[in-house]
């Protein structure tokens, strides 16, 4: 008997303190952790909904840019600190692709992290050059095949989503073109326009200037869904590739020792915040759809990508010691 108080005791004792931890949560100001420059769109992202917060708890976010290492170095950052929900990452697809890109991690990707909340989900576009002459996603592969391995496609960098994106799109397509990393997006982009490589997936937002100007064609978006902003370009799938989806998301992460009660809280907030009208809004003009999720299905989601995105890695042959 007394064993039995005692466990509705030590019970009672632990609901209380998770409601507690749930109503109290922020006692202090919030550290957030992007793992790329200032005016990134993970940045502004961040920014964003550090905004709300502030609105909300009254409690300010500070916005805590470490760009180096892919992101694992602003991981590293949220799991050597206090893992009681005050310091987060807004992080990237690149998160799920690290895990096979680097030899060696300083943590478990899926074990070491618990997701908030998907944030948003973003499209690239894959564009060409008009003087290369496709005018649509099969004229493009048909074109690579009648000359295997003379083609090339551009992307941001060894191990960034515009790479990992291309070669889903060569192992789909099956067709033999040659990587060309560059300093960045907009490097990528231009390169296609000077003619130096053939074509590009490209964040919708560097894009879409260039296809305007007339200086870029766009082929495709490389999500589920088409782009808001550019309606009339099919999907990947609908061109020519059916069940082809990659898509730039970005999230909210915690270390996976922060207390579920205020995983939840935080949850709740940031689908409040993505479920308005005005943000939704907001997020448009990025060329971003709001994605609130349950932190259960953000982590599901993260364990799907990290296996979806290892063999195309591992088929490149790109690889970070």
């Amino acid at each position: 008997m007394k064993r039995l108080q005692f466990v509705a005791a030590l019970s009672a004792v632990m609901l209380a303190g998770a409601a507690y931890a749930q109503e109290r949560f922020p006692t202090k100001n919030m550290r957030m952790l992007v793992p790329f420059a200032a005016g990134s769109q993970t940045d502004i992202l961040a920014r964003w909904i550090g905004e709300e917060f502030l609105k909300t708890w009254n409690q300010q976010t500070v916005v805590d840019n470490r760009p180096s290492a892919g992101g694992t170095v602003a991981s590293q950052v949220v799991l050597d600190a206090n893992a009681d929900g005050h310091t987060m990452m807004m992080m990237s697809t690149g998160h799920a692709g690290n895990a096979t890109l680097f030899s060696k991690l300083p943590y478990d990707t899926i074990k070491d992290f618990s997701g908030v909340s998907q944030v948003a989900s973003v499209p690239n576009l894959l564009v060409a050059a008009p003087a290369l002459g496709p005018k649509s996603v099969k004229d493009l592969i048909a074109l690579a095949k009648s000359q295997p391995g003379k083609m090339n496609f551009s992307s941001a960098g060894i191990g960034s989503g515009t790479q990992i994106n291309g070669e889903m799109f060569k192992l789909a397509a099956g067709i033999q073109v040659t990587h060309v990393p560059y300093k960045g997006a907009p490097d990528a982009l231009n390169n296609v326009i000077g003619g130096n490589v053939q074509f590009n997936f490209a964040p919708v937002l560097v894009a879409q200037g260039q296809v305007k100007a007339g200086r870029v064609l766009a082929l495709a978006v490389s999500t589920a869904s088409r782009s808001p902003l550019f309606p009339n370009v099919p999907t990947v799938a609908e061109a020519g590739l059916p069940g082809f989806e990659y898509d730039q998301w970005y999230g909210l992460l915690v270390s996976a020792k922060t207390p579920r009660a205020v995983v939840s809280a935080v949850n709740r907030e940031v689908v409040r915040i993505l479920s308005a009208p005005e943000m939704k809004e907001r997020m448009l003009t990025q060329g971003a759809t709001a994605k609130p999720t349950t932190p259960e299905a953000f982590d599901e989601f993260i364990r799907a990508e990290v296996k979806k995105f290892a063999p195309v890695i591992i088929a490149a042959g790109a690889k970070v010691n």
